[in-house]
C-alpha cells in the first residue's frame, strides 16, 4: 500500500520576545506540553539583554525555530512574525502568559468550524489563576455581531494574545500599522469590516499582568491611540481624511477622561497585588479605584458579572463629530 503523506501543520504559534524572564519558562512549557502536538512554535528574540535568548536556544525540540534580531518593538517584530509564518492560520503569544493545555485543539476545532474566517479569539482570565480574580473583558458575540460593533464606530475588545489569524487575510489587510501603541485594536476594525471574526467561548489564555509590562508603563499613552484608532475607524466609514496622530493629538488628550484613566490603573494594580500574594496592598489599590472613579469602577463591575449585550472599546462616535473642524478640518472624501 502506498505510505499516507504526513499533513503539514495547520497552526504557528508566534511569540515575539524582549526581556521575558523569568516568565518564559512557564509560558513555552504550557506551549509544548499542548495536548494537540503537531504545531510551529516561532521566537523572536527582539533585542533582549537578559537570558530569554539562551533559554530558548537551549529547546530540543524540532517544532521550534528562535530567531535572534536587534531591537525593533513589538509592531515590526509582529509583522515579520506575519510575513515569515509557513502555516495559514497564526496563534498569537506573548511570552509571559499561559496558554491552556487544550487551546491548540480547540482552535483547530473552532477553524474546522468556520474554514472562511479571518480571525479567532477567545476568552481569556487573569493569572496566577485562584490569586489574580476576573476575566479580560472582551467582546462576545457572533461575526455579524462584531462587525456591527466596528460599523457603528466602535472598536471590538479582544484580548490581543488570545487571537489567531489567518495569515493571507492579516497580510492582506497590511498586518499590523506601525506608529501605535494599539496595533491591536486597529487591526481589530480592520478585519471584522472585512472577513468574519469568531469569537471562542472558553478560557484558553491565563493572561498575566505585572508592573513590567508594556501595558503598564504606556496606559495613558495607550488610552490616547485607543482614541485615534477610533478615529481611524470614523474617518474610514465616513470617508473622512484622517489626519497623523500629532495633528490630532491635542483634540484627542482633551477626550481622554483621566479620573476613569487612573482609575483603571489603580484595578490594574489591585489585580497584580493579589496575584503577588499581597491583599492588604490589593484593598488599597481597590479603594482608590472606587475613589477616583465610582462610575468606571461599577461599568466594569457589570461587564465583568452582568455584561451588556455587546461589550465594545472606544467613545460615543458623536463626540468626534462635535470635533469635526478640529478632528477633520480639510473635510476631503477619500
Amino acid at each position: 500500500m502506498p505510505r499516507a503523506i504526513p499533513m503539514p501543520p495547520l497552526l504557528t504559534i508566534g511569540m515575539p520576545v524582549h526581556n521575558a524572564m523569568p516568565y518564559l519558562r512557564e509560558t513555552v512549557q504550557s506551549l509544548l506540553g499542548q495536548t494537540m502536538t503537531d504545531f510551529r512554535l516561532l521566537a523572536i528574540v527582539d533585542g533582549s539583554s537578559d537570558e530569554s535568548l539562551d533559554y530558548l536556544r537551549s529547546l530540543k525540540d524540532q517544532r521550534v525555530r528562535v530567531i535572534e534580531q536587534e531591537h525593533r518593538g513589538i509592531t515590526w517584530t509582529l509583522n515579520r512574525i506575519l510575513n515569515l509564518c509557513e502555516t495559514p492560520w497564526l496563534v498569537r503569544q506573548d511570552a509571559d502568559d499561559i496558554s491552556a493545555p487544550g487551546r491548540l485543539a480547540a482552535i483547530c476545532e473552532a477553524i474546522g468550524e468556520h474554514p472562511d474566517a479571518g480571525m479567532f479569539y477567545s476568552q481569556a482570565a487573569y493569572y496566577p489563576a485562584g490569586k489574580s480574580v476576573g476575566l479580560y473583558r472582551c467582546t462576545r458575540g457572533t461575526p455579524e455581531q462584531i462587525r456591527s460593533i466596528a460599523r457603528a464606530g466602535y472598536v471590538p475588545a479582544i484580548c490581543h494574545p488570545s487571537a489567531v489569524l489567518h495569515v493571507g487575510k492579516t497580510l492582506a489587510l497590511g498586518g499590523y500599522r506601525a506608529g501605535l501603541h494599539c496595533e491591536d485594536a486597529d487591526l481589530w476594525w480592520r478585519m471584522a469590516l472585512a472577513h468574519d471574526i469568531c469569537f471562542i467561548p472558553q478560557v484558553l489564555l491565563y493572561f498575566r499582568q505585572n508592573t513590567g509590562s508594556l501595558t503598564s508603563h504606556n496606559l495613558k499613552r495607550q488610552a490616547l491611540h485607543g482614541l485615534y484608532v477610533q478615529y481611524l475607524l470614523l474617518s474610514a466609514l465616513e470617508h473622512r481624511h484622517a489626519a497623523a496622530l500629532s495633528a490630532v493629538e491635542s483634540e484627542l488628550a482633551g477626550m481622554l477622561d483621566d479620573s476613569s484613566l487612573r482609575a483603571k490603573e489603580e484595578l490594574r494594580l489591585f489585580n497584580i497585588h493579589l496575584g503577588q500574594g499581597l491583599p492588604l496592598r490589593a484593598l488599597g489599590r481597590l479603594a482608590a479605584s472606587v475613589r477616583l472613579s465610582p462610575g468606571y469602577f461599577l461599568r466594569r463591575l457589570r461587564d465583568e458579572w452582568f455584561p451588556p449585550a455587546l461589550i465594545a472599546n472606544g467613545l460615543p462616535p458623536e463626540l468626534y463629530r462635535k470635533r469635526k473642524d478640529s478632528l477633520w478640518p480639510q473635510h476631503l472624501a477619500i
